[in-house]
């Protein structure tokens, strides 16, 4: 069985690739759960909700990448966090217009909670008004 730091850095990396649920669930529990305080993410409550969103992100900004800057777990807690910056053009259909040719990026933490070498529960930690307004989506 994988340690909870590599099963999180190969769903984080799955996740903001844009593989969807489809290539996150492995290292998730079935219920697992999700949270942040954006309102652009507001309605999501489970992880499978939010990988399907990434997916879906990449849409409309086609070049969206991460840029990892910290990677560490707490294994006493059983969770692992990652600070990283997402950065991207829209160039793509979706979005609330027409391809605006704005670029992004934008400074966000998962927060990936273990249970039985499983992710139980996700918090982001992002602002996606500031996101919003660079993408002149807002």
């Amino acid at each position: 069985m994988r340690d909870i730091l590599e099963q999180a850095r190969l769903f984080f990396e799955a996740c903001e690739t844009g593989q969807g649920w489809e290539g996150c669930e492995e290292y998730c529990q079935p219920d697992a759960t999700f949270s942040a305080q954006a309102a652009a993410l507001a309605d999501i409550e489970t992880i499978q909700g939010y990988a399907d969103w990434m997916k879906n992100l990449l849409t409309p900004i086609p070049d969206g990448h991460y840029e990892l800057k910290f990677f560490a777990a707490d294994e006493e807690r059983a969770c692992v966090a990652a600070f990283a910056v997402f950065h991207g053009t829209q160039t793509g259909p979706g979005g609330p217009g027409e391809p605006s040719g704005k670029t992004i990026a934008a400074d966000y933490v998962y927060a990936m909670q273990f249970d039985d070498g499983l992710i139980q529960h996700m918090t982001k930690i992002w602002n996606d008004t500031i996101s919003l307004q660079q993408l002149g989506w807002a």
